[in-house]
């Protein structure tokens, strides 16, 4: 028999490593000389880096850049030699966990270590870059980030704009000539599922603003703030598109990849499956396993399992999910290529109880015992 699993982090408990090592375990319980080959999944957030290094037989580089704050700090990105590809995750240099809630304030926030995080990839080589690009502590327009590249936002006195959503307020002028050179050798892939455009009642400002530390005031005033650097974008760059979907994303990181690198967007779980190569794994699988922490009616909505299902449905391979939980409404799921889904807690405990990896673990490797003794009973 020959199972491929690709399955999610159980966020605060089983990394997809260790659910993939437990569910080879309780498969090889039934079938002793099952071949079982684990995919590490990720949906283009936490764990992206990890699971396409994995795959790919690269390692992680670590390097020091600015925090979101401008402050010194040890980051990591993936670096795959082979390929020269890095692979990136911005909350790796300006993500909101990087700093205390009482410092949170976008008007500070910078992405600029992104941008020493690239230009370190460059240096080696790298010429393709896959970067992820949720849980940013920043709303700056991508501006630190390109700043960090060489690219010139200056005030009206020639000088460079201060770091964060603030500097955008004395911005009167966008230079390209001093930009790195190699970017023009270089192909960015974003890992981005949301559609928000940079301004307005759906940008980046008014929708992910309050989490970041962002009073109404403050809103309104970056929303005309990134508007300005839109349109003076724009003249420098015909191309850029400020109402393209993904734009808003990040604190208008997406604008910024797009419009000065020319990036592309794809959906966070579609790039780690390519990059890893998937496809590839599941034509010949017997079965194919996926799952999450939590499965429920939004799973569907571009989620990693309904990703792998997908793909395996293509060739016509039988789905099963395992979750930490699952909802009523997860029944939805089934009308998406998962063809029958398991929760995997298994007596009444506390949420605490039922995260300890430990626990987890074990009663992951538990319920794919019992499935797949099913699977030989009617075999």
């Amino acid at each position: 028999m020959k199972v491929t699993v690709a399955i999610d982090s159980f966020k605060g408990s089983l990394s997809t490593f260790q659910a993939g090592a437990a569910i080879r375990e309780g498969i090889q319980r039934v079938y002793a000389d099952a071949q079982v080959y684990i995919s590490p999944l990720a949906d283009g957030g936490e764990g992206t880096v990890e699971a396409i290094v994995a795959a790919s037989q690269g390692k992680m580089q670590t390097v020091t850049v600015q925090n979101p704050l401008g402050v010194p700090m040890k980051s990591s990105y993936g670096y795959i030699p082979q390929t020269k590809t890095a692979v990136i995750e911005m909350s790796a240099a300006a993500g909101i966990t990087l700093i205390d809630e009482k410092d949170r304030n976008p008007l500070h926030t910078t992405t600029y270590g992104v941008g020493e995080l690239i230009l370190d990839a460059i240096s080696r080589g790298c010429r393709k870059f896959i970067i992820g690009i949720g849980g940013s502590a920043t709303n700056d327009g991508g501006v630190g980030m390109l700043q960090a590249l060489g690219f010139e936002f200056l005030d009206a006195k020639g000088n460079a704009i201060s770091q964060g959503a603030k500097g955008l307020k004395a911005l009167t002028e966008i230079r390209m000539d001093n930009a790195e050179k190699a970017l023009a050798e270089c192909e960015f892939c974003v890992a981005c599922d949301v559609k928000n455009i940079l301004c307005g009642e759906s940008g980046c400002s008014a929708v992910y603003g309050p989490q970041k530390g962002a009073t109404p005031e403050m809103i309104k005033d970056m929303d005309a703030w990134l508007m300005h650097y839109a349109e003076l974008t724009k003249k420098a760059l015909p191309n850029a598109d400020e109402n393209a979907p993904g734009t808003g994303a990040a604190g208008g990181m997406g604008f910024a990849l797009l419009a000065y690198l020319n990036a592309t967007l794809a959906s966070g779980v579609d790039l780690v499956i390519r990059e890893t190569n998937l496809e590839a794994h599941i034509q010949d699988a017997d079965f194919v396993i996926t799952g999450e922490g939590r499965l429920d009616g939004q799973s569907y909505m571009g989620k990693a399992p309904i990703g792998v299902a997908k793909l395996a449905k293509k060739y016509n391979k039988p789905v099963l999910a395992f979750s930490g939980c699952v909802t009523d409404d997860a029944v939805n799921c089934n009308a998406h290529g998962i063809d029958a889904f398991f929760p995997i807690v298994r007596t009444p405990c506390t949420l605490q109880e039922a995260m300890d990896c430990d626990n987890a673990y074990k009663n992951l490797s538990d319920t794919v015992e019992q499935a797949f003794r099913l699977v030989q009973t009617l075999n």
